[in-house]
């Protein structure tokens, strides 16, 4: 077994194994990965050299994600997803994190807690569909600058700046704000995905989710993760008439966050970057 760089050539076989999984992922996210935060992306090649599993991390500042970690299924069970989960780890140590956040599976749970990995919520996948009965003519692509509101909002669940992030997310998609919050509709496929979607109010929330929506063309589909432990998002999504259609754990480890999860409606991207 060796590891090395991911690059974008090795994109393809990535997705295809993504496919197999049923992810939800797309393929800007690897390019904004690789041109972020490349010394902690990496993929693994058998004896023949084919590439047969990858790990993607991002650095935030004082925080970093380790994400996207796939695996062969014929190649599982045999260490070598722990491998590169321990280069990704390692890469952001070296930046300079001190809070390590991922989220697991229930089959990768047992993984990270032997390395000292703890839950500290579990993210639901919801599912819906747009209401907007008339297509727009205009195009979803929002500034490329994020607001000071905007990062302001994000710090208070996070603690960390995520400047970079939350103007890539920003920068493909439509950005819908408030006073005390926002949300951005980014492309997926065919799909939506909603978020980052951030709030201090629960009635900015519902204001700007239903305005989310009817900003989407009916019967289009669309995707948020959100914390468990909001239980105003739950509610929120629940009368909007979302359903759950996965759950993962979400997991820390080292400095203890002052993660603020009342404050989070859904995540920058479907797990892999927070």
């Amino acid at each position: 077994m060796t590891i090395a760089p991911f690059s974008r050539n090795d994109l393809d076989h990535f997705m295809a194994l993504a496919v197999a999984e049923y992810w939800v992922v797309e393929a800007w996210e690897f390019d904004f990965l690789l041109a972020t935060f490349p010394q902690g992306c990496f993929c693994t090649m058998d004896c023949a050299g084919k590439v047969i599993g990858f790990v993607t991390s991002l650095c935030h500042g004082n925080s970093g994600w380790i994400g996207n970690l796939i695996i062969s299924e014929k190649y599982r069970g045999k260490g070598i997803g722990e491998a590169l989960f321990k280069k990704a780890w390692e890469a952001l140590r070296e930046a300079g994190a001190e809070t390590f956040w991922l989220t697991a599976s229930t089959q990768g749970k047992s993984l990270y807690e032997k390395h000292g990995f703890s839950s500290i919520d579990t993210i639901l996948r919801w599912s819906g569909f747009g209401r907007q009965l008339l297509e727009e003519s205009t195009t979803e692509a929002g500034s490329n600058d994020t607001t000071f509101l905007v990062n302001g909002i994000d710090y208070k669940v996070w603690k960390d700046r995520r400047t970079v992030l939350l103007a890539a997310t920003i920068g493909r998609g439509k950005l819908l704000q408030q006073e005390s919050g926002f949300l951005v509709i980014q492309p997926c496929g065919h799909d939506r995905q909603f978020g980052p979607f951030s709030s201090l109010e629960c009635s900015t929330a519902d204001n700007i989710f239903e305005t989310a929506l009817c900003a989407v063309p009916h019967r289009t589909r669309v995707y948020l993760d959100a914390p468990l432990s909001n239980r105003s998002a739950v509610r929120l999504f629940n009368r909007k008439l979302m359903r759950i259609v996965g759950t993962n754990e979400l997991m820390y480890a080292g400095k203890k966050p002052d993660y603020r999860p009342e404050y989070l409606f859904g995540l920058a991207t479907m797990g892999s970057c927070g």
